[in-house]
């Protein structure tokens, strides 16, 4: 079996853009006609220079090539250009070719991924929600009016909403904003205003939910602990990322300063980058994107270090449904799976996208039968909605704050 050629698709989220302003997918065939799909998670360079990367780093490297070789196929573009380090953006490349090489293997071999990487071991799989503002309202209301990320109120009414639908989870980050100037102090508002989301949702859904209290790595140690101390009496499942990622030994402060367990990972690529979180203690839930951490193998392996030391996997999820899919797969087959990454229940865009949606039943996605990822691209939606704008996926506040 030889790979053959690459198709790729920069698809515009339409609002209310619920994952991001885009996605990107590739699609690989191999010459005796096996077609598999991937997903990037980048948001460093604009979606249609990435998605021409994925098209270069096939032609060095996987065009021509057996599929089932994931080791080699991985190491010679780790390598490409005397590297050999962990790179957000030649990661998120390879993590899409790489999960596309394992829907191609899946569907070879006429079995689900997770059969192939140890067999399931999960039946189903808990989910979460983050608190989105409800219908069709943008993901970023006006600041000044009272929405979800402001209003602890308005965020408990959404929570309980979501718990009634069946979720035993949900995830909100009211702890303000966060900038390229990062780290800083919470200032006195941040701190009332977390520790008051946490109260009134845990007045509103009891013990029939955890709370999973987000940040995006804003905080000092001395400012992350301060924020530890007012949220901990309401008992969250996990405070994430409470200081930048980039040193693993300062998150581990925060960690042994709190009962909280310290949740990170969305940002880090690699084994290498996550063995210096699992070393240092600084978290005891690994949230590995499979669109960026190096795909399915390098998730595995992961986990399976992640195990030896008592520590356990969420998937992160902040793209589209073949990255869904994939997490699917690996949490499957993990022993050490903990909770995985929903976006609500994997219904509108997200559903559109696919042939037949990712199955969620009360709370639980149900890992598909069907081999390889399990999904199907619907090529037909995807090129309908070509993305033609110029920001980025994600982006952070480039002025200081005051």
């Amino acid at each position: 079996m030889k790979l053959q050629s690459i198709e790729t698709h920069v698809v515009a989220n339409p609002p209310p853009s619920r994952g991001g302003r885009y996605f990107i997918f590739v699609q690989l065939e191999t010459a005796c006609g096996i077609a598999g799909v991937g997903e990037i998670y980048n948001a460093t360079f604009s979606p249609h220079l990435v998605a021409d990367m994925a098209k270069d780093v096939f032609a060095r490297i996987f065009d021509c090539q057996d599929p089932h070789h994931i080791e080699r196929l991985w190491r010679n573009t780790y390598g490409a250009g005397y590297t050999l380090r962990p790179d957000v953006t030649v990661m998120g490349v390879l993590s899409a070719l790489e999960m596309a090489c394992w829907d191609i293997i899946g569907k070879a071999a006429g079995k689900p991924v997770y059969e192939l990487l140890g067999g399931k071991v999960h039946e189903k799989l808990r989910s979460y929600t983050y608190l989105y503002p409800p219908g069709d309202e943008n993901v970023y209301p006006d600041p000044d009016t009272p929405n979800v990320y402001n209003d602890p109120d308005i965020a408990a009414e959404i929570a309980l909403h979501w718990v009634d639908q069946g979720f035993t989870a949900v995830k909100f980050d009211p702890a303000g904003p966060y900038t390229v100037y990062d780290c800083h102090q919470p200032s006195m508002e941040d701190l009332e205003r977390s520790e008051l989301f946490c109260k009134r949702i845990r007045e509103a859904v009891g013990t029939r939910a955890d709370l999973l209290f987000g940040t995006h790595g804003q905080f000092t140690v001395s400012g992350a602990k301060r924020m530890a101390r007012r949220i901990e009496p309401y008992d969250p499942l996990w405070f994430e990322e409470p200081v930048p990622p980039e040193m693993p030994e300062q998150m581990a402060e925060v960690a042994r300063a709190t009962s909280i367990p310290i949740s990170t990972g969305e940002r880090l690529c690699t084994k290498y980058e996550f063995a210096r979180v699992l070393d240092t203690g600084a978290a005891s839930i690994l949230q590995m994107d499979l669109g960026r951490v190096g795909g399915l193998l390098e998730a595995k392996k992961i986990a399976a270090m992640a195990e030896t030391r008592y520590a356990q996997i969420a998937p992160h999820l902040y793209c589209g449904p073949i990255v869904g899919a994939a997490n699917i797969q690996l949490a499957a087959c993990t022993p050490n799976f903990l909770i995985l990454e929903s976006i609500q229940k994997w219904d509108g865009f997200h559903a559109d996208l696919l042939t037949k949606p990712i199955l969620w039943e009360n709370g639980y996605v149900v890992p598909p039968q069907e081999p390889g990822l399990g999904i199907e691209l619907n090529e037909a939606v995807a090129r309908a909605n070509p993305y033609t704008g110029d920001a980025l996926h994600l982006t952070m506040e480039t002025e200081p704050l005051r």
